[in-house]
């Protein structure tokens, strides 16, 4: 009785959190041609029409209450066994806390649930704003009667936000696919684009026609790149303590740069027309940490603007998440910032792309692998970027990568605790036949912490990359041409 209701109260508290628009779509959705079938309803992208608040409200607690269901039976029945006791208990007890979650869970798993639930609303034709208030409700109502335990703030931050970021460059990726494969997109591309976004798949499969057109991508100029190859941990400091690990590993990473500058006929009048995506997952199998880097940052509001005939770019408000796991910590962030992306002819086959950005967030770093004890914390977080590419005609590609968080005890776990982490990477790729590429790679990662309760540590290691590329286009994603 009590499990059934504790779904019942998340269905509920669902529903109620779009009280103020559910009135009109409720009453849309139940019109006298949508229930005699005499007219078949279509999701217009453009204009808005057709699209639903109803469905992702129904949708996002019922697939809380399965992942509370699953949890329960198969990890931990104390923390996800809810009851309607429990959920009045949070609900009553709002003074938000820090849970002692593993790092890859609080980091990588809200983040993946919260995208899901940003997912279900994106699909149903709500736009990036609208479904970022239905990842948040979902979010709030995850920590009311999802677990037993108190609601974590750094949670909401991570689910929330850090998953709607990453949610729409998976929706933005998946219907990419969708758009390439016509008006009848074939099964492996329905099938690819549910792997990206599964709360896609689903909607396309379970409502019929209702949103199979895909979201328009107004053509965006773009570069992607998946690569494989082999990498060696070449030197590694634990305070100070010089040890050549030399450890070899398999890698995998793609990248996609979606919307560059340098095209007259491209826009950006919405959130994440244009967007970075990072992914890199290593053979870590002695660390248990397969994801070594997930990267996303997107333009949220931003002007195109001309610096020549031959300089472009885009300026504005970026959102980020950003988690790197090299071998000895861990960091991740999710934040806002200022910042601009631009393309620069600086000779006849010579391009240069780049983006800066510097910007505030939460964020959270600590050694790895975490064994006996929680050794990582959060706190506000001041973060840089710095990336450069050089494009030398359809042969050769340089980039350059830096990044930095400063993770202060302001609005912290341990007041007294600080991280200091720079990462960067320097890159060669060689374009040898069509499409296929080689390259090399170096990656760098220093972290200095201070902890209240823990000794202080200075870690760093170095990691050389030998990789395979198969490069979206020849030409490196360089846009146009020098005038």
């Amino acid at each position: 009785m009590k499990n059934r209701s504790v779904r019942w109260l998340i269905l509920g508290g669902g529903l109620a959190v779009i009280w103020p628009v559910l009135p009109a779509s409720l009453a849309a959705e139940l019109s006298p041609a949508t229930a005699s079938g005499s007219q078949t309803r279509v999701l217009d992208w453009n204009t808005g029409a057709n699209k639903s608040y109803v469905i992702p409200a129904a949708e996002v607690p019922g697939f809380l209450g399965a992942l509370n269901l699953f949890n329960r039976s198969f990890l931990d029945k104390t923390v996800y066994g809810t009851t309607v006791r429990t959920a009045r208990n949070n609900l009553g007890n709002l003074s938000l806390d820090y849970d002692a979650d593993p790092f890859n869970v609080n980091q990588f798993g809200h983040p993946t649930e919260g995208a899901i639930m940003f997912g279900s609303a994106r699909a149903a034709g709500l736009n990036f704003w609208q479904s970022l208030f239905y990842s948040n409700a979902g979010s709030f109502l995850w920590e009311i009667a999802g677990e037993t335990e108190r609601p974590s703030f750094n949670d909401l931050i991570t689910t929330a936000q850090a998953g709607s970021l990453l949610g729409e460059a998976l929706f933005r990726m998946a219907s990419l696919m969708l758009e390439n494969g016509g008006q009848r997109p074939g099964f492996w591309r329905e099938l690819g684009a549910a792997t990206l976004m599964p709360s896609l798949g689903f909607d396309r499969l379970v409502h019929g026609k209702r949103f199979k057109p895909v979201f328009p991508s107004r053509n965006p100029p773009r570069f992607w790149q998946l690569r494989f190859g082999v990498s060696a941990d070449d030197l590694a400091r634990d305070n100070n303590v010089l040890d050549t690990v030399k450890r070899q590993e398999v890698l995998l990473d793609f990248s996609l740069a979606y919307g560059l500058p340098g095209r007259s006929d491209y826009t950006y009048d919405r959130p994440f027309d244009y967007f970075q995506f990072e992914f890199g997952a290593l053979s870590s199998a002695h660390t248990h940490n397969w994801l070594e880097n997930l990267f996303c940052r997107g333009l949220l509001w931003g002007k195109e603007y001309e610096g020549s005939d031959n300089f472009d770019g885009v300026w504005g408000a970026y959102g980020t998440y950003d988690f790197a796991s090299p071998q000895v910590f861990r960091v991740s962030s999710t934040g806002a910032a200022l910042g601009t992306t631009i393309q620069w002819w600086l000779a006849r086959n010579v391009a240069l792309q780049g983006t800066l950005l510097g910007g505030i967030g939460f964020g959270g770093a600590g050694t790895n692998p975490i064994r006996e004890k929680r050794d990582y914390h959060y706190g506000v977080t001041p973060q840089g970027l710095a990336a450069v590419r050089l494009i030398f005609g359809e042969r050769t590609m340089l980039d350059f990568t830096g990044r930095g968080y400063y993770i202060s005890g302001t609005g912290s776990d341990d007041t007294l605790g600080t991280e200091s982490i720079l990462r960067g990477n320097a890159g060669i790729t060689v374009r040898v036949l069509g499409r296929n590429a080689i390259g090399l790679q170096y990656v760098a990662s220093h972290r200095v912490s201070r902890y209240n309760t823990v000794r202080a540590t200075r870690q760093s290691v170095g990691t050389f990359s030998l990789t395979y590329s198969y490069l979206g286009d020849t030409r490196f994603g360089a846009i146009g041409s020098r005038d």
